[in-house]
């Protein structure tokens, strides 16, 4: 009998190892799954939220930001580099972007693979109820009806190398043609997997814009190092409209912190046309 017991109490303490083993081995793999989950929710709501309730739910909520003036915001207007129009009419946009942040692409409306894996954003083309704002504002811009500057802002952590190729299009007078092409999903994954800010990359930047810029003539641009200082000018003016993420924008002083469904602007853009 002895022997059967222990023989018995052995196979129980297997029995329990066995278990034991087994349940590590799920939480880990629930871990890795929950890990993964997470990190790509936070690589999507890097966008941050706005101001008055969205009508969409948006990304993950930004600080408050502080009270600015139309003042304020026509001056960051004046001093940015990427403009199109003046202050001097009704309606002025100030967008504060980073090319290779996610809810940017989601906000200019190019890269309807992000917009439909995002869900609540996915746009009105495609059975949706999300109208990309940055479309609109270049409507009203086209129209005469007001003006818009674009400044760049860190919010992702691969932009300088976009941002630095949309000063370049500036500079040609291409700069919607860069600007849609960057904002596309291939021109997410070119700046999140292939650039990375890697100054020996602006040959592969240059030749993925080279349907609408010289690719020669844009390589020659990045490597110039001409728009260095203007990417710190850009964030200078950010910080100081009181930007801590990305996408922000402006409608005159109405500030819209995050990627906001246009149909949430519209109040704002209606009151300052009248």
């Amino acid at each position: 009998m002895a022997i059967a017991e222990k023989k018995k109490e052995g196979q129980n303490i297997l029995s329990n190892n066995l278990f034991q083993v087994g349940l590590v081995v799920v939480l880990v793999v629930a871990s890795f799954f929950m890990g993964s989950l997470w990190t790509k929710v936070q690589m999507l709501e890097k966008g941050g939220v706005a101001a008055p309730q969205p009508t969409t739910a948006a990304a993950a909520q930004q600080p408050a930001q502080p009270t600015v003036t139309l003042a304020q915001v026509k001056d960051a207007f004046n001093k940015s580099y990427i403009k199109f129009g003046d202050t001097k009419g009704k309606l002025t946009f100030v967008e504060i972007s980073d090319p290779s942040c996610p809810y940017c692409h989601i906000a200019g409306g190019m890269d309807n693979t992000l917009n439909n894996q995002s869900g609540q954003f996915k746009l009105v083309a495609d059975g949706g109820t999300y109208v990309a704002p940055v479309p609109e504002m270049k409507k009203l811009v086209d129209s005469g009806k007001a003006s818009f500057a674009l400044i760049y802002y860190p919010g992702h952590g691969n932009g300088e190398m976009g941002e630095k190729a949309l000063y370049c299009g500036f500079e040609q007078g291409k700069f919607w043609e860069v600007n849609d092409l960057i904002m596309n999903n291939d021109g997410y994954n070119m700046l999140n997997n292939t650039v990375k800010n890697d100054k020996t990359q602006s040959g592969a930047l240059a030749q993925f814009l080279s349907s609408v810029v010289d690719p020669t003539t844009m390589k020659t641009c990045l490597d110039s190092g001409k728009y260095d200082t203007q990417l710190a000018t850009d964030q200078k003016l950010a910080v100081n409209l009181g930007v801590q993420g990305t996408p922000g924008f402006f409608v005159n002083a109405t500030s819209f912190a995050g990627a906001y469904n246009f149909t949430d602007m519209q109040s704002a853009v209606d009151a300052a046309l009248k």
